[in-house]
């Protein structure tokens, strides 16, 4: 009977160890998440939010021209926003929205091989009918 003490004060410890431990991780993880987070929305936009089975035609069709034009603008105009320390300028820039362009298709290339599609909206209103020239709603 000596030994129940010894053995509930081990097992509090290590429960305590336990919630100290879990509450670090998750506050390292919330950090991760705060300091990612437009990443992670975007990520998550573009794999469920964007309906990539419509989008691959239209860049095919040769939306890819103005995606690639409006790329080079953006990174022209971030790179007189915030100039460069290290590397030259524009070139990072550029280069950094060229990686979150893969990045975006990656997730439209995953969409398709996962078979992941948001759903179906439809933003036309319901039809209206007519009767002897009045405007009737249903």
């Amino acid at each position: 009977m000596n030994d129940n003490p010894d053995l509930a004060t081990q097992l509090l410890h290590v429960l305590s160890e336990l919630v100290r431990v879990l509450g670090d991780l998750f506050l390292v993880l919330g950090r991760v998440v705060v300091a990612w987070a437009l990443l992670i929305v975007w990520i998550a936009w573009w794999l469920w939010g964007v309906n990539w089975k419509r989008v691959w035609p239209v860049l095919a069709r040769g939306a890819w021209a103005p995606l690639l034009l409006l790329l080079v603008i953006v990174a022209l105009v971030w790179s007189q926003i915030a100039p460069a320390v290290r590397l030259p300028n524009f070139w990072w820039q550029l280069g950094a929205l060229i990686l979150l362009l893969l990045l975006t298709l990656f997730c439209g290339w995953l969409q398709g091989i996962l078979n992941w599609a948001p759903a179906e909206i439809d933003l036309e209103p319901p039809p209206t009918h007519t009767h002897n020239g009045a405007h009737v709603h249903h």
